[in-house]
Parts: C-alpha cells; sequence; structure tokens
C-alpha cells in the first residue's frame, strides 16, 4: 500500500479528477488540475501502463524504468490498474466517476461507448459531471475518426508552413516546434475550458461535455498570423528568426556569438540606434515607424548587421539593458534552468517517489498569492495505488480487492 500522502491544498482542493487519458495532452491537463490542488485518479492498462513511460531514454534508475517523457506530466496523481475491457473493471472505473467531479480522457471518438464509460452514460450516473474528451480532430467533421499526433497536426494546422528558414536560404523548409506544442496547448486549452465548466456548474448545477480537438487549438494559436490572412489577404511564410511586422526583431551575429534583440516600438528603436551610434537612421523616413521598418526591413538590416557585428555581444546586452532595451542570448536548456531568474522563480522543483527515487520537475508557472500550487505526489508507478484507492474510495474489501487481483481485472504496482 502506498504511504500517505499530505492532503491537497491550493484552489482545486476538494475537486476529484478522473483521469482516463495518456500520453500527453490530456495527463498534461490533469497534471495542472493537480498541481492547483484537485485529488486525480490515473487510471492504467494492467501490465502495460501509460504509453510514454517507455518513450525514452532518458529512463529513471528505480527499478520502474519510467521514462522522462512520462515524468513531466504525472506528478500530483495516484495510479489505478484497472482493465475497462472487462466488465467488472468497467463497472469499478463508473464507481470512480460517479464520485468525481471532473472526467478527462482521450480515447478515440466513441471508444468509450462500448464500455458505458462515455459521456452520456456517465453523465446519467452523475448529471453534475464534467467530462473532457481530447482528440486529434474532435467530436463532428470529416477527420473524427482519425488519430492525432502532435506532428502530424504541427504540419497540418499550419504551424509547420510558418516555422524554419525562408526559401533559399541554408537548411529551407517547414520544420517543426522542439516541443509537442500541439499537446501541449490543448491541456492548457483543456484546463482553462474545465474551469470555466465548474464555474458554470457552481452557478447551475449543470455538468457538461467538453470536446477538445488538437487541430482546433493549434489552428486557433496560429492568432496574428491567421488574422494576418483573414484579414489582410496576406499568406504567412517562413522567416526564420525574423518577425512578420515588427523590425528589428531576431538574432544577430556579434563579434563573439549570437544576440537576440526583440524591439516593440518606436521609442525602443530609436534608443537602440542610439546604443549603436546610429542616431540618424531614427529620423530616416524608411525606418522611422514600425510598419516603415518592416516594409523596408532589407535595408535597414543591411545598414545595423555589419555595426552590430564589432560588437562583443555581452557589451552589448549591457549596453542594452542600461537603455532598458530587451535583448539575451539563445540558451541550451541547461543554461535556461540554472539562470538565476529561474531559481529565484522557483520553478525547478524536487519530490521523492515512495522508495525515495527524486524526481525533478518544472512547477506550475503562475505565482498565487493565496493559493499557490502544491507538489505533493510524485509521478506514481503503474498500479502502485491500485488497492489503496479502491479501498479508500469505494470501500472494496480486502477479499473482493484480491479476487479482482487474481482474475486481472485490476493489477498493482508494475
Amino acid at each position: 500500500m502506498s504511504e500517505p500522502t499530505p492532503a491537497p491544498t491550493g484552489p482545486l482542493a476538494g475537486i476529484k479528477v478522473l483521469d482516463l487519458s495518456r500520453v500527453l495532452a490530456g495527463p498534461w491537463c490533469a497534471q495542472m488540475l493537480g498541481d492547483l490542488g484537485a485529488e486525480v485518479i490515473k487510471i492504467e492498462q494492467p501490465g502495460q501502463g501509460d504509453d510514454t513511460r517507455r518513450w525514452g531514454p532518458p529512463f529513471l534508475e528505480d527499478g520502474s524504468r519510467d521514462s522522462a517523457y512520462y515524468l513531466c506530466a504525472n506528478r500530483n496523481k495516484r495510479s489505478v490498474a484497472v482493465n475497462l475491457a472487462d466488465p467488472r473493471g468497467a463497472d469499478l472505473i463508473r464507481r470512480l466517476a460517479a464520485q468525481a467531479d471532473i472526467v478527462v480522457e482521450n480515447f478515440r471518438v466513441g471508444g468509450l461507448a462500448k464500455y458505458g464509460l462515455d459521456y452520456p452514460s456517465l453523465s446519467k450516473i452523475k448529471p453534475d459531471l464534467i467530462y473532457c474528451s481530447v482528440t486529434g480532430f474532435g467530436q463532428t467533421g470529416p477527420d473524427k475518426d482519425k488519430g492525432g499526433y502532435d506532428f502530424l497536426i504541427q504540419g497540418m494546422s499550419g504551424l509547420m508552413s510558418i516555422t524554419g528558414q525562408p526559401d533559399g536560404a541554408p537548411g529551407a523548409g517547414p520544420i517543426k516546434v522542439g516541443t509537442p506544442t500541439a499537446d501541449l496547448s490543448t491541456g492548457l486549452y483543456a484546463v482553462i475550458s474545465i474551469l470555466a465548466a465548474l464555474n458554470h456548474r457552481n452557478a447551475t448545477g449543470e455538468g457538461q461535455h467538453i470536446d477538445m480537438a488538437l487541430l482546433d487549438t493549434q489552428v486557433a494559436l496560429l492568432a496574428n498570423q491567421a488574422s494576418s490572412y483573414l484579414n489582410g489577404g496576406v499568406i504567412p511564410r517562413r522567416m526564420g528568426n525574423q518577425q512578420p511586422v515588427m523590425v528589428p526583431y531576431q538574432d544577430f551575429a556579434c563579434a563573439d556569438g549570437d544576440i537576440l534583440v526583440a524591439l516593440g516600438n518606436d521609442r525602443q528603436f530609436r534608443s537602440f540606434c542610439g546604443v549603436l551610434g546610429l542616431g540618424e537612421l531614427a529620423d530616416d523616413p524608411r525606418f522611422a515607424s514600425t510598419s516603415s521598418r518592416s516594409i523596408d526591413r532589407d535595408a535597414l538590416l543591411a545598414i545595423i548587421r555589419p555595426v552590430i557585428a564589432r560588437w562583443n555581444s555581452d557589451e552589448l546586452i549591457a549596453a542594452m539593458d542600461g537603455a532598458k532595451l530587451p535583448a539575451g542570448k539563445v540558451n541550451t536548456i541547461p543554461q535556461a534552468l540554472a539562470m538565476p531568474q529561474i531559481a529565484a522563480r522557483g520553478l525547478v522543483r524536487e519530490i521523492a517517489r515512495d522508495d525515495g527515487t527524486p524526481v525533478r520537475f518544472l512547477g506550475f508557472p503562475g505565482q498565487f498569492s493565496k493559493t499557490p500550487p502544491n507538489y505533493r505526489q510524485a509521478p506514481p508507478r503503474s498500479g502502485q495505488d491500485t488497492r489503496a484507492v479502491l479501498e479508500e474510495v469505494l470501500g472494496l474489501a480486502a477479499a473482493d480487492i484480491e479476487q479482482l487481483l487474481a482474475s486481472g481485472v485490476i493489477a498493482e504496482r508494475l
């Protein structure tokens, strides 16, 4: 039996979540709810567990061989291994759902109906249930039955068409973002939607079904790029590290390495020209406004690039800092995680598994003045809480649990 964990605190303390999801978008959503204080029960397939447990290397060297990928999205959860394809297993999950406020699942459209675990079935048991379905393409539309994967969605959504070096440049071509942004952003939108539904339920007593699609989410995140097309007929293109409107807003080569410059308005541009000793550029009608700099970007870059190239990168950053201008370097991930600012914000955390094995992770980024997130449970081994949850939440007797274990309906720790 798992060791007792601290009682949840935070803005969602008292809320119960049943996590039927796997891989990333759904687990990311459920983890955030857990960080904010919700009690999360993760359902996994006996003998297998979440697919991402084996998505490595690297793996945690504690005997579990759980991957670092799995560890990033499954803290603050208890793991229960139940075979939902067995009617007895499906019944256990229905009983858990009857005590939950929120269900998160990412099965294919209609995949849970045959087990009586879809929204129409569970809402009959608990009418105020908030049920969030995460799929690649949504519950409706001609593509609803297709499987959705982050890489596929990054391409289909148009994101990859605006990411990468421009045509004609070395290494030109569409490229994906370095993190699974479609999965992660869908998890974020799912949390926002669940919290909105929770507020509605608190006001009316009504639950509801939330239909979250990776494609919808990633298309929504096209934001200004989509607006340029919808409202101006401009077809966005790959621009490398340049920005479609603001100039200069990109990387530049200094004498000893690259620097990032991100100027967002005319005042900053004028100040930057002063730092470079090019004050006259700010009064040049070709460069005096954001729109004119965008139109004449090639001419402007031809002037400032050789000037920037004579600077030492640290000295130029220091000069820009002194002028309160945004500048920086491209950090590696180790460099980013070692930044004093990240340490000051307390983003890198550590929590131990029940055998003492430490797991390091990045915490919830929001800083709450009254109800901060909290980290109670390291990512669990598959099935490590099966017995405890069935005893505590459903009140099953030890003999019943042993019978279910013997028949393979449930499992304990892998």
